[in-house]
């Protein structure tokens, strides 16, 4: 065994709205939107420790305006922390690194649809073998995600 300590994981998303896209990957994933404290907010605000333009507000609530973080319901022990950052640059090219989502039963096409109703993309699909065959989607930010899908459900004309 290792002597390496144990690690929790938290991925960093770069977006340019992270409240709008962390509520888009709440809806998504059925995870929850990490609350701010916005009394310690309005505390940094008037001790000097934090400007306005650090602050936004999100349905009604003062929030951080460069962060949105979303942990799975059940706690971060069970799955990474998704930490949507605003960064100023716009997505240029494919993401080295992206979201494979497991919906934890059977792969379902429905979940596809699911998905683009609340804003995704689909850019691509693809297999590995007979059985093993996914949909690739954009996010509203056009960062990718795959989906498990059965075989079947693929189309021939590859998105």
């Amino acid at each position: 065994m290792s002597d390496a300590p144990v690690y929790t994981l938290q991925v960093v998303v770069d977006c340019a709205d992270p409240h709008t896209l962390a509520d888009w990957w709440a809806e998504a994933l059925g995870w929850q939107v990490e609350p701010q404290d916005e009394a310690f907010i309005r505390s940094m605000l008037d001790q000097g420790f934090a400007t306005e333009d650090q602050t936004t507000t999100h349905q009604g609530r003062l929030v951080w305006a460069s962060g949105a973080a979303l942990t799975h319901p059940k706690g971060t022990d069970r799955a990474p922390r998704l930490l949507f950052v605003r960064v100023p640059e716009p997505k240029t090219v494919k993401n080295r690194v992206h979201l494979d989502l497991r919906p934890g039963r059977d792969p379902d096409p429905a979940e596809v649809d699911r998905l683009v109703a609340l804003g995704a993309t689909r850019v691509g699909q693809g297999t590995e073998g007979p059985r093993t065959a996914w949909v690739t989607l954009q996010d509203p930010e056009g960062n990718e995600l795959c989906l498990p899908v059965p075989p079947e459900f693929l189309t021939t004309e590859g998105a």
